[in-house]
């Protein structure tokens, strides 16, 4: 079951346990002392479920779960914990000396965990880590009771661009970079503005002085471009384009709000998520904000992609457990399902005829459906890690994705072919997006720098760092 965890602590177990030693950490040059265990006074042995899973909640999850399995270790389950990830093995059952899970974080070991830029692990967490390595790791032996979660702010140096969108008009490009979101001019790459929402404070009443609390994890112009819409951990916000000023506010859902789409004539828009290991969350809300529909057990875990149908009478979904389902709109019945994903389905979207779906994965594949069918019709190959992200530009059969092999590309759904690949990203893209017309393309990923190309050559016009980044221009 995932949980939200500090934004800052999990990116510690993405450089970690995926192999990748940390900026900060290179640069500190030199050790810092190990954390010693405690004797800790358990009247019963350490247990999973009790002790050890809410130290991966507060450390891991957010980086280490759903749709960023960073260094291919999946930690939302005890299975992923002992399955391990690109290292290896992470815990060996009764050997805490050689389990780099307790190594890391007890800083036994490089890449320590957290690094230095962050506060450590307790003695008490490294002791109960050992303890129950030492038991024998044993799996939990009750069902987890849900906490109430209080989302703290990440830090400032925790800024990943987890969406992008491009205003219909192709003239503005929204970024999402941490809990922030900036707005850039689409055709010079020049920043805009930042949207701020006033009335946003955390659970421990600090002004966040952000778009939200948490990490901003999806985002969609609606086709009038009047409306952002963009979703973090369990809320959406509706914010007029223009002002950069808040509309509506969303609650009222159950993990991060993975995916946003709005219907072709704007009158609706469709959200994705759900925490892991549970039910998939599939809502339909009026474009005001009114929630109209929830499909019960549309899948049987997260949700990471949904797209309308050209018409708007069929809703896609993408999710966790590896299918691609289609609704019918608006009684929200099951009426297809296409099995062939080896792992998370991580996009979807029509062609314009409404005939075809192209879904992406976790597994490296593109994938190319006959809806009418049922059938897959082609694998698209090219991409070497997970494919993070799928958006279709305008009303063509041309679509990009984005891939944790840090490219960019731009392909047919008629015949599968490979159009054009935009160069530049140099770790995980995790968000790509196209005007209508296809002259803007715009990605970002892990490095917190926003892309944006002419997307008929596939030229970078700018990279585009955080507002205050920027180089001062030359006299």
């Amino acid at each position: 079951m995932r949980y939200l965890a500090l934004a800052a602590l999990s990116a510690v177990l993405v450089a970690g346990l995926s192999g990748v030693a940390t900026t900060q950490e290179k640069k500190d040059g030199k050790d810092l002392p190990t954390i010693p265990t405690t004797d800790l006074k358990l009247s019963e042995p350490v247990d999973y479920s009790k002790h050890v899973e809410p130290i991966f909640e507060n450390r891991c999850t957010v980086c280490h779960s759903g749709s960023i399995l960073e260094g291919k270790f999946d930690m939302s389950t005890y299975a992923g914990v002992m399955k391990g990830g690109k290292r290896g093995v992470a815990v060996v059952p009764g050997k805490s000396a050689e389990s780099n899970l307790f190594l890391f974080c007890s800083r036994q070991k490089k890449p320590i965990m957290p690094p230095k830029s962050e506060e450590p692990c307790t003695s008490q967490e490294v002791t109960l880590l050992k303890l129950w390595i030492d038991q024998g790791a044993k799996a939990p032996t009750m069902a987890r009771v849900k906490r109430v979660i209080a989302v703290s702010l990440p830090p400032a140096l925790v800024k990943p661009v987890r969406a992008v969108a491009v205003s219909p008009d192709g003239k503005v490009v929204a970024a999402s970079r941490g809990n922030q979101v900036h707005l850039y001019d689409a055709k010079k790459g020049d920043f805009l503005k930042t949207l701020l929402d006033p009335q946003l404070k955390s659970a421990d009443g600090k002004e966040a002085k952000a778009a939200h609390v948490s990490l901003v994890e999806s985002m969609a112009f609606s086709p009038d471009g009047k409306t952002l819409a963009t979703g973090s951990f369990r809320e959406l916000t509706l914010w007029d384009a223009e002002k950069g000023t808040v509309k509506e506010r969303v609650a009222g859902f159950g993990d991060r709000v993975a995916a946003i789409a709005y219907s072709a004539d704007g009158k609706h828009f469709a959200t994705a998520g759900g925490p892991a290991a549970e039910d998939g969350e599939v809502k339909v809300f009026s474009a005001a904000g009114k929630q109209e529909l929830e499909l019960k057990n549309a899948h049987s875990d997260t949700v990471y992609a949904v797209a309308f149908s050209p018409d708007g009478k069929l809703l896609a979904t993408g999710a966790s457990d590896k299918f691609v389902k289609v609704f019918e709109l608006p009684a929200g019945k099951l009426v297809k399902s296409f099995e062939g994903h080896t792992h998370h389905v991580m996009g979807v979207g029509w062609t314009p005829d409404g005939k075809k779906i192209v879904s992406c994965g976790a597994d490296n594949f593109v994938k190319a459906w006959d809806y009418e069918k049922g059938e897959k019709l082609r694998d698209m190959t090219g991409h070497t890690k997970q494919v993070t992200a799928l958006a279709f530009v305008g009303k063509t059969p041309q679509f990009l994705t984005g891939s944790g092999d840090n490219s960019v590309r731009m392909w047919n759904a008629d015949n599968g072919g490979n159009v054009r690949q935009f160069p530049g990203a140099t770790d995980y893209v995790y968000a790509v997006g196209a005007s209508p017309d296809g002259e803007v393309v715009a990605a970002g990923g892990e490095e917190g720098v926003v892309r944006i190309y002419n997307g008929k050559s596939g030229a970078l016009v700018k990279a585009a760092l955080p507002p205050g980044a920027e180089p001062p221009a030359k006299k």
